[in-house]
């Protein structure tokens, strides 16, 4: 992982989560329930979240897969992970946080049932490589879950692209008081592969049998589903 994005993620951890709630007007909540539902995550399953961040999506599956079910929340970003672990107890939610690396993920062959990542993969310094741990952890069946932004066509392009390029870094900037971070993140959100482009990149993996795409809100985001061979 690349010191500077580590570096970046930890300048803002403690004003993240406000962040985001503001920037996408909670909508991001829907999209990481939304993604919980197309993962197939039923009670009893073993769930790994890389890139949890604050944790947010770990504890959505933890919710879904029930007291017999585990959670594990990963991230690269030590400040990042920190206050996951209090917002999982305040919930009632016992889940495991960890520091670690998505493209090297120090656990077994075929542990989980779902492996997921949201907003992350765009950070990582090889997509594909992290689609190949991200698959090797999880059981033939089983599933790798992608929550990205995209590039929104037609209606949706020309407000995206201004509020990305303009109303994004100074709102980030002003709550967190890294306004350069607000403008590296929508630059990587526009140059990521989206839609058919991320699928195709699944298929390059050789580790799936199955993979499809979930448009949400236009484009704005999308979610990615792979089934491991």
């Amino acid at each position: 992982m690349s010191e500077k994005v580590r570096e970046m993620f930890s300048s803002i951890a403690d004003r993240y989560d406000i962040t985001n709630s503001v920037l996408s007007l909670g909508i991001h909540h829907l999209w990481r329930s939304k993604a919980v539902k197309l993962s197939g995550a039923a009670k009893g399953h073993h769930v790994l979240d890389c890139a949890t961040g604050t944790g947010d999506l770990a504890i959505t599956f933890k919710k879904k897969v029930g007291d017999d079910g585990y959670v594990l929340g990963t991230d690269f970003c030590e400040a990042m992970i920190a206050p996951a672990p209090a917002k999982a107890d305040k919930k009632g939610l016992v889940i495991d946080f960890e520091v670690a690396d998505a493209m090297n993920l120090p656990y077994p062959d075929d542990k989980f049932d779902v492996a997921s990542i949201s907003f992350g993969i765009r950070n990582v310094d090889d997509p594909l490589v992290c689609l190949k741990e991200m698959s090797r952890v999880v059981k033939p069946g089983g599933r790798v879950v992608v929550l990205e932004f995209g590039q929104p066509k037609g209606i949706m392009s020309w407000p995206y692209t201004f509020y990305s390029k303009y109303i994004i870094p100074t709102i980030g900037g002003l709550l967190t008081g890294n306004k350069d971070a607000y403008q590296y993140l929508p630059e990587t959100s526009a140059a990521f592969p989206a839609g058919t482009m991320f699928t195709d990149l699944m298929k390059e993996t050789g580790s799936f049998k199955s993979q499809e795409f979930h448009k949400l809100n236009g484009g704005i985001a999308y979610i990615y589903v792979g089934v491991v061979i």
